[in-house]
């Protein structure tokens, strides 16, 4: 999809899930558009193309991290989200920066099979249909036997009706049973769990999966849910993983976008008192951002068209305070603007997913129409800037308490108040919300 929109149609589909912050819509988009423009460029200029990093400056709240997200989904990219302050430098106990491109292609690779599964979803269906019916009609005449035509044909025909009925759903109840692969889950097996999962542990991992793969049991089941099972070990035997895994290094590649929150924190500033070198952690970062290659199970990937999206409220620091060498790295900057009441106002009515909206689908299934008039719109913006100010400045998460509160007697009696209209106006809003954010030390502990 993301190849056929042009900036402008990008920024416009951004808008139907955030509000304002213009400035990094463009930026991003951007730098989508420009994935599509370089593939279109010949080799060998295509791989001196690399893509221009941007680097997110704003408040907690704004929706930085939201833009990220919605971009990757709009891109139908593997995104990655992490935070600076969870990787240390190395030669200290803890994840090492390249994990960071071990996640991506890990979320890669699950895009890609699933993709692969729907388009042998049809084959999957049809290959658990024939199992079925060989278990529901058991073969009673030895293969050495001969068969005549006549008995053939009664065969087919019966097999025909038993098929009929398995689409029409009547042996669904019917209980048979079949045998379940049971294959064991990785992240069961983990080694050395205080340490970073590495190469050395995952490739350990990988040998005892191998040993114990391969194991079926006997189990007893309705034919509903043996038909789901049989399904997706038919799709897992079909699906042809070496060429997933190809495909998704290929799209971690370039198309992969890495989200680096916080990193702020790991400025010489912010990091100066700590007792891990946050500058360590920095030069770390930057052969990822410059462009080397990692080795995983996989194979290996090139970051040389990853794109990294970084982040952070730099309070305390400046973008300044960041190694030059990463400064370079990161050659656009946008700074995002601190929420007003009226983006309040259009963040709880207008996105496509907006908080009125939700709370109202949830309450319809109680039997209970939810109106949220202009005025109770309105208090709410008032109430959540108001608090904000008052005390820790966490953007639009505000919105989310303040709505809780407001919410929570009708939530609580939900089954009991069946089939009324409840407006929430500047009224009820004061009654649920009015003491407590008047209140310093109550805002400060409740919302």
């Amino acid at each position: 999809m993301s190849h056929t929109l042009t900036p402008r149609q990008i920024v416009s589909e951004l808008n139907r899930y955030i509000i304002g912050q213009d400035d990094a819509k463009r930026a991003v988009s951007i730098a989508l558009r420009n994935r599509w423009r370089r593939q279109q460029v010949n080799t060998p200029m295509r791989e001196e193309i690399t893509p221009k990093n941007i680097l997110l400056i704003g408040p907690t709240g704004v929706g930085k991290t939201e833009i990220a997200r919605r971009l990757a989904k709009l891109a139908h990219a593997p995104l990655v989200k992490v935070e600076a302050t969870k990787y240390t430098e190395v030669g200290y106990v803890g994840r090492d920066v390249e994990s960071i491109i071990r996640d991506l292609l890990d979320t890669s690779i699950k895009m890609v099979r699933e993709e692969h599964l729907i388009k042998l979803e049809k084959k999957a269906e049809q290959a658990a249909e024939e199992q079925l019916l060989n278990i529901l009609i058991p073969h009673t005449v030895e293969p050495s036997t001969p068969v005549d035509s006549e008995r053939q044909s009664a065969q087919r025909s019966t097999r025909e009706k038993m098929r009929h009925k398995l689409r029409l759903g009547e042996l669904d109840e019917r209980q048979v049973e079949i045998d379940v692969h049971e294959a064991p889950q990785a992240s069961n097996l983990q080694i050395f769990p205080q340490q970073d999962q590495g190469e050395m542990d995952t490739n350990l991992q990988n040998i005892l999966g191998n040993l114990m793969s391969g194991q079926s049991k006997k189990k007893r089941m309705s034919v509903y849910e043996a038909r789901k099972i049989l399904q997706q070990q038919e799709a897992d035997q079909l699906l042809d993983m070496d060429r997933v895994k190809e495909e998704a290094i290929e799209r971690a590649e370039n198309s992969g976008i890495v989200f680096l929150d916080e990193i702020d924190k790991i400025t010489h500033r912010e990091g100066k008192d700590g007792n891990v070198s946050r500058e360590g952690v920095q030069r770390d970062l930057l052969p990822l951002v410059e462009g080397t290659s990692v080795n995983t199970r996989q194979g290996t990937v090139k970051t040389d068209h990853i794109l990294f999206i970084a982040s952070g409220a730099f309070h305390l620091s400046r973008p300044s305070d960041l190694i030059p060498e990463l400064q370079g790295r990161f050659p656009i900057r946008v700074h995002l603007n601190a929420l007003t009441e009226k983006d309040f106002r259009r963040i709880l009515v207008e996105p496509e997913a907006s908080l009125s909206k939700q709370y109202r689908a949830l309450l319809e299934t109680e039997n209970i129409e939810l109106i949220f008039d202009d005025d109770g719109i309105a208090e709410i913006a008032r109430i959540a800037v108001q608090v904000n100010e008052k005390t820790e400045n966490i953007g639009a998460r505000r919105l989310h308490t303040l709505l809780e509160n407001v919410l929570e007697d009708i939530s609580f009696n939900a089954s009991d108040c069946d089939g009324i209209t409840l407006h929430i106006d500047t009224t009820y809003v004061q009654q649920q919300l009015g003491e407590i954010a008047e209140s310093e030390d109550l805002s400060r502990y409740i919302l």
